[in-house]
């Protein structure tokens, strides 16, 4: 599993930062500035996750466990439904694609909240 959330980070970063660029030199003049906002909220979240998951890989190559793998998966997930309903909203204007964004945000603080349970349950010299 480590190599699946580090090659899905290193990705995600790649594309946090596509996005960014694009959303700097061709969106920002193109696109209300309130769906501007929207999407460079969708950039900064996925900047951020996509960090994370390299970090996650990295401590799951150490100390691999359940709980790692289940934070992988939901920031994973929450990455792909948060960011990618705020990209969506900001590029389309449908208003009623916000309606995704929770669920992706409720799996993000999940991936966060598995992360805390398995670094409290590392021990020096043992697996989580």
């Amino acid at each position: 599993m480590p190599r699946i959330f580090l090659l899905t980070g290193a990705m995600n970063g790649f594309l946090a930062v596509a996005l960014g660029a694009f959303g700097a030199h061709a969106l920002r003049a193109r696109i209300d500035s309130a769906l501007y906002t929207v999407f460079q909220t969708g950039v900064e979240y996925h900047s951020i996750h996509a960090l994370a998951l390299l970090a996650l890989g990295i401590l799951a190559l150490h100390h691999p466990s359940r709980v790692l793998n289940w934070s992988g998966w939901l920031m994973s997930a929450g990455m792909l439904l948060f960011c990618g309903s705020l990209y969506a909203l900001a590029l389309s204007g449908h208003g009623s694609l916000g309606i995704v964004t929770p669920f992706g945000g409720i799996a993000l603080l999940l991936g966060w909240l598995c992360l805390t349970v398995a670094i409290w349950r590392l021990r020096p010299g043992a697996e989580a």
